[in-house]
């Protein structure tokens, strides 16, 4: 009797760790090659390069430049360089226009629509390059996921027809970095359309800067304040003013691009052509930093010419500084 009691007891405890064991939801232990992986991850540094002479609409690009032709240096010391590319061989472009349709932009908004068609349609190469549009006023809207159908570019352009009642730039800038960008297989480009200051973000300046550095994002600017009708007072076609100008360039300088200020129709769509002339004659450096811990400092950068007397006369344009932060980008 004692053995049989014994025989059920060791029953019901087994009983009970069983149920114990499945009512506890299993926590799924990672692979080697998983921490691997993470642990030995190497970031590199993918710049959009520009190569040119002169200023405003003189402005020249030079291409067939080859790899040997460049120095990277971070901090002050010299780059291994893991990829180039040039005109002929660059990755593809996504690019995304966000036009301001603020209040003060109603007069503008045909015009500036027309126009960004037209950029698109000239930039875009066929089945290979992506455009999407976006529109910022107190709300941002998504209107066209990127795409290669222009058809589809230019419904979602034309369909604009109302404006908000603020300038949510920064927010824009953010949103479509952050969520359409990031992970974007190809070259990473912002075309801003805006005719005033920032008025209603959550985001600064820096916080724009920040992500667009972080997801390789290059943002050019289009700044209408000066009007098509008249000029703004104040304001005069092709200059830098107010605060809200130099915040502009600053996003654009710090991501490798430029800030144009128009003051009439024919200026616009040479911003736009120009604009599209520097992303079809870059160059694409990608380098792996000697120095991989990424601690959230601001590195710099220069590039610079290996024979500076034989390519006098010319300029580099490049964003010159990054945050030395790890981001989940794919290249």
């Amino acid at each position: 009797m004692k053995n049989l009691v014994r025989f059920f007891s060791f029953l019901g405890l087994i009983s009970v760790l069983s149920l114990s064991a499945f009512s506890q939801t299993p926590t799924p232990t990672p692979t080697p090659k998983v921490i691997d992986d993470s642990a030995t991850k190497t970031v590199e540094v993918r710049l959009p390069v520009t190569v040119y002479k002169g200023k405003n609409e003189k402005r020249t690009f030079l291409t067939g430049l080859t790899k040997s032709d460049f120095i990277v240096l971070e901090d002050g010391i010299q780059q291994e360089v893991t990829f180039f590319s040039d005109e002929k061989t660059n990755p593809s472009v996504y690019v995304g226009v966000l036009m301001d349709t603020s209040p003060s932009t109603a007069g503008k908004l045909k015009f500036s629509k027309d126009s960004a068609k037209n950029f698109l349609y000239t930039v875009l190469r066929l089945r290979k390059d992506k455009g999407a549009f976006m529109t910022f006023d107190h709300e941002v809207n998504l209107i066209q996921d990127f795409t290669d159908k222009q058809d589809l570019i230019d419904r979602a352009i034309e369909g604009v027809k109302k404006s908000g009642s603020q300038t949510a730039l920064y927010d824009a800038v953010w949103q479509f970095s952050d969520e359409k960008l990031r992970n974007a297989p190809g070259r990473r480009v912002i075309v801003l359309i805006t005719d005033g200051d920032d008025t209603f973000s959550r985001a600064d300046l820096n916080d724009a800067i920040d992500i667009a550095q972080r997801t390789e994002t290059t943002v050019f600017a289009i700044s209408t304040k000066a009007g098509f009708g008249g000029v703004v007072p104040g304001v005069e076609a092709g200059t830098v003013q107010d605060k809200g100008d130099k915040d502009l360039v600053r996003l654009c300088k710090e991501t490798g691009g430029e800030a144009f200020f128009t003051g009439d129709q024919l200026a616009l769509e040479k911003a736009f052509k120009k604009i599209s002339e520097e992303l079809r004659s870059q160059y694409i450096i990608t380098y792996r930093p000697a120095n991989q811990n990424y601690d959230g400092t601001t590195r710099k950068i220069q590039i610079k010419f290996t024979d500076p007397q034989k390519m006098k006369g010319y300029d580099i344009r490049a964003k010159d500084k990054y945050k030395a932060i790890k981001d989940s980008l794919k290249q």
